[in-house]
């Protein structure tokens, strides 16, 4: 009891010094970035000597001319999806750890994630006979039409999932019908899966192992605005997340119109995990874990500094799982769910097991 109740006032109240020790803590984080940044860069089946890498990025010639190609058309757009992702999942994952007061809680919680598989098993699963002329003559076989049936579902469960919260007063009751859409989706996902064909069902799968690779410059042009928007919109409702992990009693007492917050939140956590899952996949680990690790880093869940550590720690971490799943040195590359979840889950086991206060985080 003695050992719990000292450990309350580092989790929950700035210790004097702080400031400057968090400030340290920042400051690696963008170092971190900045290297997992430039390492997936220069590293592959190809590996790119650094002052080679900073002559193509500034307009420079470089020892050989593919390299150029390889960075410019390859790596850079794909390093610039997975900071993107990275932020977008980790800051969507704090939102519903906060909005649910749930340490399980992640950025699919909602089942958009489900929505967006099922808008893509549609497209693909179905893609057989004169289903595929019809498909090929809409433009929905391509990379782009993955894209727009993946958004579609993610709108079709979010526009439920708004639906629902304008109804239903407990979150806790919506937390279960976002599960149960998610649910109903992977339940459309296995009906398509055995009607379909072996080569199709192939496909399908692919697309669920992830990846960073898939986004054209075209595309980054819509995912970019995109999660910088949804980014810093959470970023100004901080002092409404504070107010709301204190419970919504506590939220209410401080003239916060709780609903309209909630709805608010639901509306940023699905354009950024549908925006990345109708890009790069379904993506795990990322959007549960990083809150856990950024409040175990910056010691509280005060969220004018956990928005921007999970912004920073997901883009590095999204980094530096695309780097090894590149598998530097050979031509092999893993899929990138795997190398997530495998690298991902201990740590956070790791994280959950050695942090006592945990609950305090969530407590009412």
């Amino acid at each position: 009891m003695k050992g719990r109740g000292s450990a309350a006032p580092a989790a929950d109240s700035p210790e004097p010094g702080s400031g400057t020790s968090r400030t340290a803590i920042f400051a690696g984080l963008v170092c971190l970035l900045a290297a997992a940044f430039a390492a997936d860069l220069a590293l592959g089946s190809v590996r790119i000597p650094l002052a080679d890498l900073v002559r193509i990025l500034t307009g420079g010639t470089p020892a050989r001319s593919s390299w150029t190609a390889i960075v410019r058309l390859i790596r850079l757009p794909r390093a610039l999806t997975a900071l993107l992702a990275g932020s977008a999942l980790a800051t969507a994952g704090l939102l519903m750890q906060t909005v649910f007061r749930n340490p399980l809680a992640g950025p699919f919680v909602l089942g958009v994630g489900s929505g967006a598989s099922l808008g893509v098993a549609l497209v693909v699963l179905l893609a057989g006979g004169s289903a595929s002329a019809f498909l090929a003559a809409a433009g929905l076989l391509g990379d782009s039409g993955l894209v727009l049936a993946a958004s579609l579902g993610a709108a079709a469960v979010l526009a439920l999932v708004l639906a629902a919260s304008r109804r239903v007063r407990n979150v806790m009751t919506l937390l279960i019908l976002g599960l149960l859409f998610g649910y109903a989706a992977g339940a459309g996902v296995n009906v398509l899966i055995h009607l379909s064909s072996a080569e199709r069902i192939q496909a399908y799968i692919s697309w669920t192992f992830g990846t960073f690779g898939g986004v054209t410059w075209s595309q980054l042009r819509i995912l970019a605005p995109l999660v910088l928007i949804c980014v810093l919109g959470a970023q100004l409702a901080r002092k409404q997340l504070d107010a709301l992990l204190l419970g919504e009693a506590y939220a209410r007492s401080m003239g916060q119109e709780v609903r309209r917050t909630r709805i608010v939140l639901l509306i940023l956590t699905s354009l950024l995990s549908g925006g990345v899952t109708a890009f790069c996949g379904p993506i795990a680990f990322l959007g549960v874990a990083i809150p856990h690790l950024c409040r175990s880093l910056l010691s509280g869940s005060d969220h004018r500094l956990l928005l921007p550590g999970c912004a920073l720690l997901g883009g590095a971490a999204a980094l530096l799982a695309d780097l090894a799943a590149q598998l530097p040195g050979s031509t092999a590359v893993l899929p990138l769910n795997a190398v997530t979840s495998l690298i991902g889950a201990p740590v956070i086991i790791a994280v959950v097991l050695k942090r006592r206060n945990l609950e305090r985080s969530f407590a009412a």
